[in-house]
């Protein structure tokens, strides 16, 4: 499991799968203040990416890959 959940926010690591969408949708649901710690997290799947912009969901932590900065609005733009 690449996602370690906490109290008020969610951990994610490495590569979030597919597989892991539905069980973080449900926790979100439980737990609408939380937030989502990105820092680790190299990928996810579309389906995460989509729950997150959909939701409106508080990043603690951006994730430092790039190209998901970018996927997530975060990228810089300078």
């Amino acid at each position: 499991m690449s996602i370690e959940y906490r109290k008020r926010s969610a951990v994610l690591t490495g590569t979030c799968t597919v597989d892991e969408a539905d069980e973080l949708l449900e926790w979100l649901i439980d737990h609408p203040r939380a937030s989502l710690n990105l820092g680790a997290c190299d990928h996810f799947h579309a389906a995460i990416l989509q729950m997150i912009l959909a939701g409106r969901i508080k990043i603690s932590k951006p994730p430092a890959e790039p190209t998901l900065r970018m996927a997530l609005g975060l990228a810089d733009t300078t």
